[in-house]
């Protein structure tokens, strides 16, 4: 199980991995997460970072060595990580890669309540929806490609974990849109009915009826 953090931000995650560099200010943390590409694989909200540092700094796993000032600039707080920050660091990384959590996606939800629309018009999105990630993996390949010329792959492993997510995405969306076009998905015809008016069959009506009961 999944440990509960005392700063479980992932911002932190990538402010902690940051400064283990070297000790560093605010903006200096900020500029090399997106140097780096931290800001899109962690999905980085900026307005919060003041208050992760806090709260790094807080809890033991930063701390204050001091002040710098660039030319006329106001002086800026440099952090450097602790001790405690380092092992921090180390098992929340262990636990990211070790122990599968529960990922909820924006595609996902509305997998989950499809039927409100049409099964045609769940093709049309689908087929929308394929050439857009088909667009992208072009895109990404190329770039991951390119980038793997002058930097090394250890630092694009997550590059590439975001690109096999993609292209298994695309091949279900395949799989799925095979189906509904051939009418072999499973209950299309009772899809179908539903939004023309028959209802759900009784079978279904239970089923739901059921799985409520058993929340």
């Amino acid at each position: 199980m999944a440990a509960k953090r005392k700063v479980d931000n992932l911002l932190a995650l990538a402010v902690l991995a940051t400064v283990i560099q070297r000790p560093m200010h605010r903006y200096e943390i900020a500029s090399l997460i997106r140097a780096h590409g931290k800001d899109q694989q962690l999905d980085v909200k900026w307005g919060s970072l003041y208050t992760v540092v806090q709260n790094l700094a807080k809890h033991g796993f930063l701390e204050v060595i001091g002040t710098s000032r660039q030319g006329a600039r106001p002086e800026r707080t440099v952090y450097r990580i602790t001790e405690a920050g380092r092992q921090e660091l180390a098992d929340w990384t262990r636990e990211l890669i070790g122990t599968p959590a529960p990922e909820h996606t924006r595609f996902a939800a509305g997998l989950s309540v499809q039927m409100v629309l049409p099964p045609d018009e769940v093709i049309d999105l689908l087929r929308k929806r394929l050439a857009a990630l088909e667009e992208g993996i072009s895109a990404r390949e190329a770039a991951l490609a390119e980038t793997l010329e002058t930097v090394p792959r250890l630092f694009l492993v997550e590059d590439e974990y975001a690109l096999a997510m993609v292209r298994a995405e695309a091949d279900w969306v395949r799989g799925m849109l095979a189906e509904l076009t051939s009418g072999t998905f499973p209950d299309l015809d009772a899809w179908h009915g539903y939004h023309e008016g028959a209802g759900l069959p009784q079978e279904m009506l239970d089923l739901q009826e059921r799985g409520a009961s058993q929340d």
